[in-house]
């Protein structure tokens, strides 16, 4: 028995030995990570940053002259069915932007909310048109011709339009989540633009009266209604026009706090003398966040 002791202690001792001489394995000490782990990045403090792209201009002429065409035809027979003639249409031109952003961002875990205010520029970014419409209106509301007289009144409008779009600021508000070295991210806000707004109308009115007498003959007069036959221009320069804004971006953490972006902009701006202007930005930038 005591030879079996012996014998016992002896093998433990090498055993002892033989595994402090085995190499560190990773799995001993807790050295595999979960693969499925992700990098989370503190998005968290103020950037700033710059940025620059591609602009397309919708711009929406069909109502610009209505404002010069109620003035022309005020207090007269011919302001209701003018009211709302649509003389020109909508025309599109693409430009380049430049700018710049300053931000904060606020996060909770892998929500990120973020204040955020922009500054565009438009380089060239000008539309113009041109219509003409012709209408004979017989017998308008408010007009009374003796009996047996019909008044056809000849009224044909030919107008000019042009918008250019200066720049632009912004002001939005940030909802994003976390996805370690990127941030997808989308916006809503408000936006103020500057711009060139002219616009020009021509009228040019005649009557003509067909009375037909007692024994059925009848005859057409055409008179001249130089009243309603004119011209009339309006033009503003640096004009500011509200709007929204909306759309998505992706940033992506490049080194400590350098990051690139991507973004897709909507903006709709309130009419400035019944020209309706929208644009859609496409846009790249690099910012830092402190």
């Amino acid at each position: 028995m005591r030879r079996l002791m012996v014998a016992a202690a002896m093998l433990g001792t090498v055993s002892a030995a033989h595994a402090a001489d085995m190499p560190d394995l990773p799995v001993l000490r807790g050295g595999f990570t979960d693969g499925l782990s992700k990098t989370t990045r503190n998005w968290d403090g103020a950037y700033v940053g710059g940025s620059a792209g591609y602009t397309t201009d919708a711009t929406d002429f069909s109502q610009s002259v209505v404002g010069l065409t109620n003035y022309i035809f005020r207090d007269s027979v011919l302001q209701q069915p003018t009211a709302n003639w649509s003389l020109m249409n909508k025309t599109n031109t693409q430009g380049v932007n430049f700018g710049g952003f300053v931000g904060r961002n606020w996060q909770w875990y892998d929500a990120i909310l973020s204040l955020e205010g922009t500054y565009s520029y438009f380089n060239n970014l000008h539309t113009q048109t041109s219509g003409h419409n012709a209408l004979v209106i017989t017998n308008p509301p408010g007009d009374n011709p003796p009996a047996g007289t019909t008044d056809n009144y000849n009224v044909t409008l030919t107008g000019t339009a042009a918008a250019q779009v200066k720049d632009m600021i912004s002001l939005r508000g940030r909802v994003g989540w976390d996805g370690g070295d990127f941030m997808p991210y989308a916006f809503f806000g408000a936006a103020v633009g500057r711009m060139d707004v002219s616009r020009t109308v021509t009228s040019d009115v005649t009557l003509t009266q067909i009375v037909t007498d007692a024994g059925g003959t009848t005859t057409a007069t055409t008179y001249a209604v130089p009243a309603q036959s004119q011209t009339q221009s309006q033009h503003r320069t640096n004009a500011f026009a509200v709007g929204w804004t909306a759309g998505l971006g992706l940033e992506y953490c490049i080194w400590d706090g350098l990051f690139a972006r991507v973004e897709y902009e909507y903006v709709r701006f309130s009419p400035v003398m019944n020209t309706q202007v929208t644009l859609n930005n496409a846009r790249v930038g690099l910012g830092y966040k402190f």
